[in-house]
Parts: C-alpha cells; structure tokens; sequence
C-alpha cells in the first residue's frame, strides 16, 4: 500500500470512528427521550405502543433515507429494531 492510500484509509477509518460515535450518543439521548416517553405512558395507563405513530415514523425515515441515498429498507428495518426495543422498555415501566 502506497503512502496516500494508507493515509486516506487512515482518514475514512477516523471518520467512520466518528461517526460511530454520534451515533451512539445520538440512540442514546433517542432512549432517554423514549424512556421519559414510557414513564408518562405507565403514569397515565396509555398502551405501550403505538401503531399509527409507528407507520408515521417508519413512512418518514423512508422517505428521508431515499433523499439520503440510504436503502429505504434498511432504514426501515433499522427504525423498526428501535421501536421493538422502545416498546420492551415501555412495557417494563407498566409493571
């Protein structure tokens, strides 16, 4: 491998890193917003999901992945993992 390409693998690995990052820390504020959403659900004995919201928001993060260039159903697939695991916290809090 030549200089360059080690140096520019170098730089597409540290942005990759970055990226990782942010979106750690993005999924994570993501769950502590959900989870103050479950809490208020339990307080006020509102079911833990939400089907009309869930289509609403899986119908936007298609569209918003096809303007990114992202496969829309890998989006989809991703958002849908996110709302299993926000309604297994939800039922959680009902108990």
């Amino acid at each position: 491998m030549t200089d360059d390409a080690a140096t520019l693998l170098k730089e597409h690995r540290d942005s990759i890193d970055r990226l990782d990052a942010i979106l750690v820390y993005t999924l994570a504020e993501r769950f502590r917003q959900t989870q103050a959403v479950g809490k208020l659900k339990a307080e006020h004995a509102l079911p833990p999901s939400d089907p009309a919201r869930e289509a609403e928001q899986i119908a936007r993060l298609e569209k918003m992945a096809v303007e990114a260039d992202l496969d829309p159903e890998f989006a989809r697939k991703f958002l849908g993992f996110i709302i299993e695991e926000v309604i297994r916290h939800h039922r959680k809090h009902r108990k």
